[in-house]
Formats: C-alpha cells, sequence, structure tokens
C-alpha cells in the first residue's frame, strides 16, 4: 500500500524549565540529575525533524515550576468540533492550564471549554479518523469521556489502561494514519484489560500489535503522519515493523525526555481544524 502523509499543525514548548522534581509516573525518578543541555538538544532535534517533513510547528511559551509542560500533548484537544482544555490529574500540572489556554484561545482555538472532570488531553484521548480513542484509568477519568461527548458532539470509546508504565493512552497506542477512510494504529494489548482489547480488536481488526520489548521503551509513543513514524530509536522492532507495513520510520532521540515520562508524541499537540 503507497502511504501519503499529511502536513500537521503541531503545538509545542522548549523544555527551559524541564526538571525531574517530583515522581507522578513510574518513569521518574527525581534522585537522578536531569542534564537540561541534553535535554533541550534532544528537542531541539525533534522540532528540526518534524519540519524536515514538512509539518508546521508552533510554541507555546513555558513557565517556571512547570518542568512538565514539554509534554504539551497532556495539555488540551482541538477538533473541528471545538476545543477541549486539561484538567489535571495531578496539581504539580496545574499550572499549565491557564499558558495552555491562552495560547490556544489567542491562536484562534477558542472558546477553550475547561473540564468539570479530570482530562489530560490528547495524552488520553486521540481521535483516528471517525473514532475518539480515550483512556481512563490513571490520569483521565471514565467520567471525562461522557463530557468530551456532550461537549464535542462525538461519540467516544473508552479504554481501560491497568499497567501504571502506560499512564497515558498514547504511551500504549499509536495513531500511524487517521484518514477516515482508512485509519491505522498499532497498540500493546498488555496496557488494556481484556474488555478494551476486544474493543480495539473489534475496531482495528488489521492493526499493527506490538510487544514488551517495543512499549518497555515507550516505543508507542510515537508521532504518525500517514507515512512517517517518529519514534524512539530503542525501539527497532517496531521500526521493522512499520517498514514492513509501508511506513516510513523516523527515529529520534529523547532519552533525557524520557525521564520525565515522556516521549515524541507527548511533546505534541496536534492542532485540528
Amino acid at each position: 500500500m503507497t502511504r501519503t502523509a499529511r502536513p500537521l499543525r503541531l503545538l509545542m514548548c522548549r523544555p527551559e524549565h524541564f526538571a525531574v522534581s517530583y515522581e507522578i509516573n513510574p518513569w521518574m525518578d527525581p534522585a537522578r540529575p536531569v542534564d537540561v543541555a541534553r535535554a533541550l538538544a534532544q528537542w531541539d532535534g525533534l522540532r528540526a525533524t518534524l519540519e524536515g517533513l514538512g509539518h508546521a510547528v508552533e510554541l507555546v511559551p513555558g513557565g517556571p515550576g512547570l518542568p512538565d509542560m514539554v509534554y504539551t500533548a497532556n495539555g488540551g484537544l482541538v477538533t473541528p468540533e471545538g476545543t477541549v482544555g486539561a484538567r489535571f490529574a495531578h496539581p504539580q500540572r496545574a499550572g499549565e492550564q491557564e499558558l495552555l489556554d491562552a495560547w490556544l484561545t489567542g491562536a484562534g482555538f477558542g472558546p477553550v471549554h475547561r473540564p468539570v472532570e479530570v482530562n489530560e488531553g490528547e495524552g488520553d484521548v486521540l481521535p483516528v479518523g471517525e473514532h475518539l480513542l480515550a483512556g481512563h484509568g490513571f490520569r483521565t477519568t471514565r467520567a471525562a469521556h461522557g463530557e468530551l461527548a456532550r461537549v464535542l458532539g462525538r461519540p467516544v470509546t473508552s479504554l481501560r489502561l491497568v499497567d501504571p508504565r502506560f499512564y497515558h493512552l498514547d504511551t500504549a497506542l499509536t495513531v500511524l494514519d487517521d484518514d477516515p477512510d482508512h485509519p491505522d494504529v498499532a497498540y500493546f494489548p498488555g496496557a488494556f484489560d481484556e474488555p478494551s482489547r476486544a474493543v480495539l480488536r473489534e475496531l482495528f481488526p488489521g492493526a499493527l500489535v506490538t510487544d514488551e520489548a517495543t512499549a518497555g521503551v515507550l516505543g508507542m509513543n510515537a508521532i504518525g503522519d500517514g507515512r512517517h513514524v517518529v519514534l524512539s530509536p530503542r525501539a527497532t522492532g517496531y521500526a521493522r515493523a512499520l517498514r514492513e507495513r509501508g511506513y516510513e520510520p523516523v527515529p529520534v532521540d529523547l532519552s533525557e525526555l524520557l525521564r520525565g515520562g515522556g516521549g515524541p508524541k507527548c511533546c505534541v499537540l496536534v492542532l485540528r481544524g
């Protein structure tokens, strides 16, 4: 099958304030010092790679005391039907909400719906063709899925995450192609309970199913544009499987940002509409 890339408009935040000063997921260890210069260089490499693939990157400024704002995917969900902001599960990230909402409003993506329920944006909600796949179990609550459906007027498919290493949906599932005519995903079954695995099998019978070796290096946290897949260089088996499927893997090293629990997808919020 011939794969066709689609240009993306992406929101990113340079990790000038990046640190691992607290622990809110299993990847974080505050006892290990962070190399901020290395994190910045790796992030700059990701941005350059995305722009080199033809994608437009816009920047939201971070702020002191907000070390996780580099993971902009968690800051909202932007769709043609409307924009839903974030309501973070942990108080350490709450300060990101105002900055992200203000940027989205100023860029013409408002009004931003401020959720009542805990909702960590595109970290847990991934549009795939006509579907809105939504994770719950660690961060975004199941109740938030109903709120999303009401606000956006779209059905939401709930998927329960059961492994704390994969605390957001985008750490366990990659949207490879969200074209409604041929949506395509890859996922790690071990991150989900059996009813959720059954839903994924029904919705995407031809999906690429990955393994522990891929998921264990956060390989599923990847950016797909219909042809290219920007992913961790450590996910070598995943890269081989993608090539066999007709995709072009594009490895980018974000090992320093992985220490905060994020990979390439965590670092971008897709601006749709």
